[in-house]
């Protein structure tokens, strides 16, 4: 019987994740496998019939996931009752580590191999997760480099598969064919404004980012914007909107209609997380932002143990993007920021060679990083049969 494999994904970022693995694993095996456990639309597309809806566990923020406890409690116990009786080959958690990690916790003494794909972030803060997660997994899966030392610290069989940003790129006449699209005939320039792809993350930014907006006009006056939206979020994103000073196109999709809309832009201004990768991929100049919920920020800064937030500036080791985070996340500092890269093609240009250095790093130019990773998962499924 072709072998059953359990993914775990809490998260849109983990779902898309997912269901790359999901295909380059039928890839590996010739379509010979099958998949249960919980996803969300990218995972779907891939034949995945997610136990419950995974927005349930989509919580971002340490004060914001308190009301939802007891419901995420209930869903890690029945993550575990359902692994358990579905008698997998192996267990994929992917991504959202606080629910993962609590998971294998209640499958102990697992019975099978579990697998996370996508390491904790143990290098920003609270690096005891380490010891943690090397008790309750078999392999971790690494997107980043620098993440290796951690993991062999506490000797935890790692593997680097590569960051699944680096595997995309735009062609440039669809680059094109999506900026004629989105201009509609207005000279530009175009800003891409990604506030997120929860609820609340974008009620907290587009505010924000509107008066940004404002303010860029002043040197910008035939400014356009495009905001790409995931499936739910467009009514959300409408209502946000009305009433901006510039022609805003919201365009729902998934990753292509996505990545297509950052590629076409001039620059962007994006909500802190993978989206930095996916604009590096693209190779569009961006403003990182980010503002929490003051209580959430207070908690984060007595813990974390890094200056940068950005992926892109983590991996090349220096503030290639700007960050504007908490405090300096202000309309006013946004816009200076966002008028060097729209004004100056030297500051651009700067940026996009550093963002191509960091696609290397991440793995461009050779396999997959999700053929990796279906490779390092159906391994551990050989070493069980052995």
């Amino acid at each position: 019987m072709a072998p059953l494999i359990y993914l775990v994904a809490g998260e849109p970022s983990g779902d898309v994740l997912g269901g790359s693995l999901m295909a380059a694993l039928r890839l590996r095996t010739g379509g010979q496998v099958r998949f249960a456990g919980i996803g969300g639309p990218a995972m779907a597309e891939q034949g995945l019939d997610s136990l419950f809806p995974m927005s349930d566990l989509s919580i971002m923020g340490i004060i914001e996931v308190l009301p939802s406890l007891r419901r995420v409690f209930r869903r890690m116990d029945e993550t575990a009752q359902a692994i358990r009786q579905a008698h997998p080959d192996v267990v994929v958690m992917i991504d959202s580590q606080s629910f993962s990690v609590r998971v294998a916790r209640r499958l102990a003494p697992a019975p099978c191999p579990i697998v996370q794909y996508v390491a904790p972030t143990v290098w920003a803060w609270k690096p005891w997760r380490a010891k943690h997660l090397a008790r309750v997994v078999h392999r971790v899966l690494l997107l980043f480099p620098f993440e290796r030392p951690y993991w062999d610290a506490v000797g935890l069989d790692a593997v680097e598969v590569g960051h699944p940003a680096a595997a995309t790129q735009v062609p440039p006449a669809e680059r094109e064919a999506t900026r004629t699209r989105m201009l509609q005939g207005r000279e530009g320039p175009l800003l891409t404004v990604l506030p997120g792809s929860r609820r609340g993350v974008i009620k907290r930014h587009l505010p924000i980012y509107r008066a940004a907006v404002e303010r860029l006009l002043r040197d910008h006056p035939c400014l356009t914007v495009a905001i790409p939206t995931v499936p739910g979020m467009a009514a959300v994103m409408a209502e946000e909107v009305a009433g901006w000073p510039v022609p805003v196109d919201l365009v729902e999709g998934g990753v292509a209609e996505r990545l297509a809309v950052m590629a076409a832009a001039d620059a962007a201004l994006a909500t802190s997380g993978t989206v930095a990768l996916e604009l590096a991929a693209a190779g569009t100049p961006h403003v990182i932002a980010y503002r929490a919920n003051a209580l959430t920020a207070a908690i984060v800064r007595r813990m974390v143990r890094i200056d940068m937030a950005s992926p892109v500036n983590l991996v090349a080791g220096r503030r290639v993007t700007p960050e504007l985070i908490q405090e300096a996340c202000t309309p006013e500092r946004l816009a200076d920021a966002l008028s060097d890269l729209l004004g100056d093609a030297g500051a651009a240009q700067t940026q996009k060679a550093a963002m191509s250095d960091v696609m290397t790093a991440l793995g461009r130019g050779g396999p997959p990083p999700s053929e990796r990773a279906a490779d390092a998962v159906l391994a551990m499924i050989e070493t069980k049969a052995r």
